[in-house]
Parts: structure tokens; C-alpha cells; sequence
């Protein structure tokens, strides 16, 4: 349970960190493998696709963490805005994370961070209720 008040979305970035940083000039759009259809059509799969792929399971479950309420979905929330404005920040200043691929990070975090706000709030509106007084 300690990793319920962290923003997962940072494992795709954190990854994508480790293979830029770590590993100069690795080809992040090369593929990787290749998967023959039953169209016949080659289904080529790049790192790139890879950590796409892996950032939209992490949305998932952040959108899925986001109806909880309490405490630690706040924290949550506010852990996720730090990370996305981290990300704009390395996006526009960095030149390894100005890609297609941190772009697509960036808006997957920015999903995150707006989905998770607008569902923290329906449902807190959602638990808090009004009885009109009878006229």
C-alpha cells in the first residue's frame, strides 16, 4: 500500500529517464520487434511504443485511484501537478525529452492530473448533499 499516494505515471518517466540518460544514443524508435498479423501486415513494436503503452496502463490506474477521497488522494493529486509540471519543465528546457514520445508523457500526465481533479470532485460533490427545507 506505500505506493497508493505516489503518481505512477512517474515509472514510464522514470524509465524513459534511465534509457536516455544512462544510455546515449539509444534508438528509441527502432524496433524492437516485429509481429507478423494474420493480415499479413508487419506489426513493428519500438521502446518508444513500449513505454507509451506502459504509461497508459499507469493512467488507468491513476484514474482508478482517482475516486478515492481523504487525505491521501490529495496529496496524490498535488504529487501528480509536481510531476507534470516537472515534465513540461524538462520538455521545453532539455534537449533528450523534447520527442514525440515525452510529449505523449506529458499529455497523459496532463490527463492525469485534470481527470484526476474533475473526478475527486464529482465525487466529493456526489457525497455531499443538500436536503431543500419544505416550503
Amino acid at each position: 500500500m506505500f505506493l497508493i499516494g505516489i503518481p505512477l505515471l512517474i515509472i514510464p518517466v522514470a524509465v524513459y529517464h534511465m534509457l536516455v540518460l544512462l544510455t546515449p544514443g539509444v534508438d528509441l524508435t527502432g524496433p524492437v520487434t516485429t509481429i507478423r498479423m494474420a493480415s499479413g501486415a508487419d506489426f513493428r513494436v519500438s521502446l518508444s511504443d513500449l513505454l507509451i503503452m506502459l504509461a497508459l496502463v499507469c493512467l488507468f490506474f491513476e484514474i482508478f485511484k482517482a475516486t478515492r477521497t481523504g487525505n491521501r488522494s490529495i496529496v496524490d493529486h498535488m504529487l501528480s501537478m509536481v510531476v507534470f509540471v516537472g515534465m513540461l519543465l524538462e520538455f521545453i528546457l532539455w534537449a533528450p525529452f523534447g520527442t514525440s514520445t515525452y510529449a505523449i508523457f506529458l499529455v497523459i500526465s496532463l490527463v492525469d492530473v485534470v481527470g484526476g481533479f474533475t473526478i475527486s470532485i464529482r465525487t466529493a460533490r456526489r457525497d455531499f448533499s443538500l436536503e431543500r427545507p419544505e416550503a
